[in-house]
């Protein structure tokens, strides 16, 4: 018979400290923290860095490991959708980031409308985080909002002046 690992102690320990991005995940408002400390330079290094097929495969990546650290993580602590671990967060900003111009203004702006559609909830979103058990129905919700973001951010993109795209 197999033991759970302990939260306090080894793997536990480091599955939490990495779900958490450290102590990110231990402040209030936490998954908008986690975006704004982590998500936007990540996002700015990896889209200037990368090409849109390689920041693609970092994001499936990145969404694979997350799905499992939250699986992982919500069982060690006992919870669901635990405020504690915010990868799901930066998951849904990569996603809404991943095809338009990066710029300053562009990613202020993908990140106020991600942050907001994510909070509200907007439907399909709301049903896949109350029915989709596990690490998917964490990150699940948080990837429909990068999803209506990166729509979103085509058209917000065509009605900003070029200057704030370059």
């Amino acid at each position: 018979m197999s033991e759970q690992p302990s939260p306090g102690r080894g793997f536990g320990r480091i599955v939490l400290w990495v779900g958490s991005l450290g102590p990110l995940g231990h402040v209030p408002a936490s998954g908008t923290v986690a975006v704004a400390v982590a998500g936007v330079p990540l996002v700015w290094l990896m889209r200037m860095y990368l090409g849109t097929g390689a920041y693609a495969a970092v994001s499936i990546v990145f969404i694979g490991a997350s799905v499992w650290i939250h699986d992982v993580g919500d069982r060690l602590l006992g919870e669901k959708d635990s405020r504690k671990l915010v990868l799901d967060e930066l998951c849904g900003f990569f996603v809404a980031c991943i095809v338009m111009p990066i710029s300053p203004a562009t990613l202020a702006i993908a990140f106020f409308v991600e942050r907001a559609i994510d909070i509200v909830k907007v439907p399909p979103a709301n049903i896949v985080e109350r029915r989709v058990a596990g690490g998917w129905g964490v990150v699940g919700d948080d990837l429909i909002a990068g999803a209506y973001t990166c729509g979103l951010m085509w058209v917000v993109v065509d009605y900003l002046p070029a200057n704030w795209i370059a």
